[in-house]
């Protein structure tokens, strides 16, 4: 039977995962405001967020073979103390750019010890058929971060300023920490399932095991283009609807609507899985319906066209996430599944840096992104059909 108590630490991950999303856009909803407030170029808050990107791309194998090496409570302990004294050092030095900058990097640093974690947690305190479930919360969580950041940091700036408002986040986040210290633990008294196994390769071997899988191998690249599309539109939605003459208020509704769809998308769609115990329906579902939801976005020239497409797109593109993590940890057993994940995420990372300067580079003189999101159109549909070359693999 599985602990109860399991609930209990997937809520204190959860809300790890809330607090370093908020601290990841905390400026992005106010950058005029902060940038007047700092005395910098819009491009220098702007680079705050981009901070977690490129730190990713060099902390997250190895904080997956934290995780891996040393356990949940040492790994995502490692990113969630980072979290907790850099947000409340950052709230603290919050009147001056150069620490608000530096206690960024430490926040950065901190993201893949917790991102790293969501298979691994699934697979040691949930049974088989509530491990997509799991890890679909998880993402959910993230989610739950950004909007919670969106939608506060405005009204808090407002009324409190930008120091006040960073120390918020940064109270928030040392409470998240505090808590995940008292109650947090490694594993439940007894295994999951009684055929649960841990992981039988070390880092390295298993690096190698999963680069050997064909699935594997074909996973990355569908999450090199779903993940990679999907921070690309999501950092120029403005730009990408402006030429159609919508406005910021459009494009923060629609960016909106793609974060509601990703929320429900997430709780919905990795507990189908669950039930149906199949993973490689559902990923295909998802990416062929990224396709009319990205037409939709980068075509559509009436507001609630805009809008449902991108409730569509946020829907599909934001659950297959944790049924893909899922599905990565399954046929790259016996490898590390923080591994697995990390490497998915790592992939979607670099595709999104490429994706987003591409955009920029290629737009054309009116400012139009229509040529960019054509061919992101086409790559979501040969992902799409690459789906049904996957393997399911059995779910006992």
């Amino acid at each position: 039977m599985a602990c109860r108590y399991r609930w209990a630490i997937l809520a204190l991950f959860a809300l790890a995962n809330v607090v370093i999303e908020i601290q990841w856009v905390a400026l992005a909803p106010v950058t005029t405001e902060a940038a007047a407030y700092y005395g910098v170029e819009p491009l220098s808050i702007g680079f705050l967020s981009m901070l977690f990107m490129l730190v990713y791309l060099v902390m997250s194998m190895p904080a997956s073979w934290v995780i891996d090496r040393w356990g949940l409570r040492i790994g995502v302990g490692i990113g969630v103390a980072l979290t907790g004294v850099c947000g409340l050092a950052k709230g603290f030095l919050a009147m001056d750019y150069a620490w608000v900058f530096a206690t960024q990097v430490g926040l950065a640093i901190a993201q893949p010890f917790i991102l790293n974690a969501y298979t691994k947690l699934s697979a040691q305190w949930f049974p088989v058929d509530e491990r997509a479930t799991a890890t679909g919360i998880s993402s959910l969580a993230q989610y739950i971060g950004i909007i919670l950041a969106m939608a506060t940091a405005p009204a808090l700036v407002q009324s409190m300023g930008i120091p006040g408002t960073l120390m918020v986040y940064g109270v928030a986040s040392a409470a998240a920490a505090l808590l995940f210290f008292l109650f947090f633990k490694e594993r439940p008294p007894t295994p999951t399932e009684p055929e649960r196994t841990e992981a039988t390769l070390g880092f390295a071997a298993g690096l190698k095991h999963m680069f050997q899988q064909r699935d594997m191998v074909l996973l990355l690249l569908l999450f090199f283009v779903g993940l990679g599309i999907f921070n690309a539109v999501t950092t120029w939605i403005e730009q990408i609807v402006a030429p159609r003459g919508f406005g910021a208020e459009d494009a923060g509704l629609l960016g909106s609507l793609m974060m509601v769809g990703g929320v429900i998308g997430a709780v919905v769609l990795p507990i189908l899985s669950d039930k149906m115990r199949a993973r490689k329906p559902i990923l295909a579902l998802c990416l062929i319906m990224v396709v009319p939801g990205l037409a939709g976005i980068a075509f559509a020239t009436t507001l609630p066209l805009l809008l449902v497409s991108g409730f569509v797109l946020g829907f599909f593109i934001m659950s297959a996430g944790p049924i893909g993590f899922q599905y990565a940890a399954e046929i790259s057993a016996p490898a590390p599944e923080a591994s697995s994940q990390g490497l998915i995420l790592l992939a979607g990372q670099i595709s999104g840096i490429l994706f987003i300067f591409g955009m920029d580079a290629y737009k054309a003189p009116d400012g139009s992104m229509a040529n960019s999101m054509m061919v992101f159109t086409v790559l979501a549909a040969m992902a799409a059909g690459a789906t049904f070359l996957l393997k399911e693999k059995p779910i006992r």
